[in-house]
């Protein structure tokens, strides 16, 4: 789930919870809001998560490969 999903989420959890007044045969709008909202914040804590442990640096001490000069042959056939 990315951050614009999130963000959709919570603002339709919002709108659900807190402005409609109508009535679905079985369904509570406020708490279907609620759930969606706290999906919302779940999904965009997680994309932040996610997002912050790609973006680590990585440091190595390790000293650089040895480089190695690689010569053609050209007087042979190619095979």
């Amino acid at each position: 789930m990315g951050i614009g999903t999130s963000i959709f989420l919570i603002a339709v959890g919002a709108i659900l919870a807190f402005a409609i007044n109508a009535s679905v045969g079985g369904v509570d709008l406020d708490i279907v809001g609620w759930i969606l909202m706290a999906a919302g914040v779940l999904g965009l804590i997680l994309t932040t998560l996610a997002r912050s442990r790609r973006r680590e640096v990585v440091t190595t001490t390790e000293q650089p490969v040895e480089y190695r000069r690689v010569e053609e042959r050209r007087d042979a056939p190619p095979m």
